[in-house]
């Protein structure tokens, strides 16, 4: 295969399908597609007519893309279904393709963004918001991405944590975003999990299942979004947090600790709590510790306050805000339930407003801008 002249077949085909209707930016992730297709398909030897095999293959999955949205808008309209428990089915292809994806030959921040385009089903608007970057940033990324892999052999799987990498980030768009990817994330996590004893693998697979458990809870029934504090947790799938729980202890059991262990066990925490007021909030903030030391992240970090405020107190919470940024995606957020529960509702009101104006979700909006007025209001009366 690395005979081949993909670069130079890679614009005729591009062309057929432009040519037959398809637009050039949809053309081109079909045909990247089949590029990773024949990285399976070719091993050893390539078909006779390499740019018709292309074309075909490029054609069929423009056409499985198209149904899959179709699909995906008419699923959107229906109950979601429950990921299924236990082990997990034979594998099928998307797991090798996430593989493939996060080439050596790439960074590992470009093996997710081409995994979560191409195989992923994400836009580059959805990859870019949860990377924090423009979306012409994430446009060009994903270009030199392809490009760089477009003429190179797939004979070199990338490693277990960027796949870790992707599948997150595809649970948690569709945990949070408009289109529905969390069942599919823990599907494939499940079958990574079948097939490795690696601990993050499980710890991720914990964490997957412990969020999934609370998303019955998650909104009200005209859409608006519910906090965890005041979710009816009779509607938290308690099967799901006991396969969570079983599948973090038998991972924390091999101790070596890494960051979605550690969200994981932060997760079941929460889950264990009848009440909201039987949280055992200095345990997390001890696994908010542990989770900033594993990763120095700021988002961690800004979590972590949050835990502080309800341990020892707003102020306490307000001074583990030092030193962050506040253009950081939910400080004012954070910042106005902080300032609101020590006092201030001048502060809270202004940051409420603030936080909505950047809030990447519109039930998220609408929630922000709802604690707002109810601070406005108490002030005018």
């Amino acid at each position: 295969m690395d005979e081949l002249p993909l670069r130079e077949l890679t614009p005729a085909v591009i062309g057929v399908l432009v040519h037959r209707g398809v637009d050039f930016a949809t053309a081109e992730d079909a045909v990247q597609e089949a590029l990773i297709q024949a990285a399976t398909s070719w091993p050893d030897q390539q078909p006779a007519d390499p740019k018709g095999w292309l074309v075909t293959v490029a054609w069929r999955k423009f056409l499985d893309a198209h149904r899959a949205e179709a699909a995906r808008r008419e699923r959107e309209q229906r109950i979601e279904a429950e990921p299924p428990p236990g082990p997990a089915e034979t594998t099928d292809d998307t797991l090798q393709l996430y593989f493939l994806c996060s080439h050596p030959s790439l960074t590992p921040a470009s093996a997710v963004a081409l995994t979560l385009r191409a195989v992923g089903g994400l836009t580059t608007r959805q990859i870019a918001q949860a990377y924090l970057v423009p979306e012409a940033t994430m446009a060009q990324r994903i270009s030199r991405a392809k490009r760089t892999v477009s003429d190179v052999r797939f004979n070199q799987p990338g490693d277990v944590a960027t796949v870790l990498r992707v599948l997150y980030l595809v649970f948690n768009e569709g945990y949070s975003g408009d289109i529905d990817l969390a069942g599919e994330a823990i599907r494939l996590t499940r079958q990574l999990a079948a097939k490795t004893m690696h601990e993050e693998v499980a710890g991720l697979l914990a964490l997957m299942l412990l969020h999934h458990a609370r998303r019955p809870a998650r909104t009200s029934s005209d859409g608006s979004l519910v906090p965890l504090a005041e979710q009816d947790r009779s509607l938290w799938n308690t099967r799901l947090i006991a396969e969570g729980v079983d599948v973090l202890q038998a991972a924390l059991a091999r101790d070596r600790l890494g960051e979605f262990q550690a969200q994981a066990a932060i997760a079941a925490l929460h889950a264990d709590a009848q009440t909201a007021e039987e949280t055992d909030w200095v345990q997390i903030v001890e696994w908010y510790d542990e989770l900033v030391r594993l990763t120095n992240s700021p988002v961690a970090q800004l979590n972590r306050a949050v835990a502080v405020g309800e341990a020892d107190g707003p102020r306490a919470g307000l001074a583990a805000l030092t030193g962050l940024d506040p253009a950081l995606p939910r400080y004012a957020a954070v910042a106005a339930y902080l300032h609101e529960r020590d006092g201030d509702p001048a502060t809270a009101a202004r940051l409420y407003n603030e936080a909505a104006r950047s809030a990447s979700s519109l039930p998220e909006r609408e929630h922000l801008t709802r604690q707002a007025a109810r601070l406005n209001a108490q002030l005018r009366s």
